[in-house]
This record gives C-alpha cells, sequence and structure tokens, in this order.
C-alpha cells in the first residue's frame, strides 16, 4: 500500500506542486491544509504517515503546528518545506520535531529524498 502523505500550505500551487511530485513517486496525497489550524484536525482524521509543512501561514504557522501534531502523536513524521532558508527557523523546525527541511523552490528529487528518508 502506498505511504500516505498530508501537504500543508497556505499556497494552493505549492500544494499543487508538492502533490504532483509525490504521486509521480508512488505516495498518496490523502489530505491538504491551507494552514496550521487545518493541519491539526486533517491529522487527527486521516493520521497520514507523513506531513509536509510550510512555515509562514495564516492562523497558525507550521512550527507550532508541527508541536501540536507531536503532542498527539509523538512519532508523527514531519518535513517542513519553506522558501525562508534561516538557519533559526531550521533549527527551530528540528527541535520542534520536525525530521527535515525542504527549501522552495523545490528540487523534486530532494523532496522525493526527504520524503524517503522519514518514512523509509
Amino acid at each position: 500500500m502506498a505511504k500516505t502523505v498530508l501537504v500543508v500550505d497556505d499556497a494552493a500551487f505549492m500544494r499543487m506542486m508538492i502533490k504532483d511530485i509525490l504521486t509521480k513517486n508512488g505516495y498518496a496525497v490523502v489530505g491538504e491544509a491551507e494552514n496550521g489550524l487545518v493541519a491539526l484536525e486533517k491529522y487527527k482524521e486521516l493520521n497520514p504517515d507523513l506531513v509536509t509543512m510550510d512555515i509562514t501561514m495564516p492562523e497558525m504557522d507550521g512550527i507550532t503546528a508541527v508541536r501540536e501534531i507531536r503532542k498527539i502523536d509523538p512519532g508523527a513524521k514531519i518535513i517542513m518545506c519553506s522558501a525562508m532558508g534561516q538557519q533559526a527557523m531550521v533549527i527551530d523546525a528540528i527541535q520542534a520535531g520536525a525530521r527535515d527541511f525542504v527549501v522552495k523552490p523545490f528540487q523534486p528529487e530532494r523532496v522525493v529524498e526527504a520524503v524517503s528518508k522519514a518514512i523509509g
């Protein structure tokens, strides 16, 4: 069975791009969310194998969402995807429990590598 992924980004175009990369590589995108609050609800509902999470979003940012998801499921596998490759953000994301960090604009190979490394 294909590994399931929840794609979280406030930009519909980015969600579409990530979804496209993942489905072409055999992953099943089971849900999408446009902010951290929606991501939290979808995570509880769908229990995906992996989450790709943007950092800067309205309502609830990605780092807060990672912390909240990890409270529900300490074993959650989350990869941060963000245009901001600032050191502090990367460190915050990893400390919050993210497994990896992919910088936009994406290299499809890098996205696939991060995902397969996180879910094995």
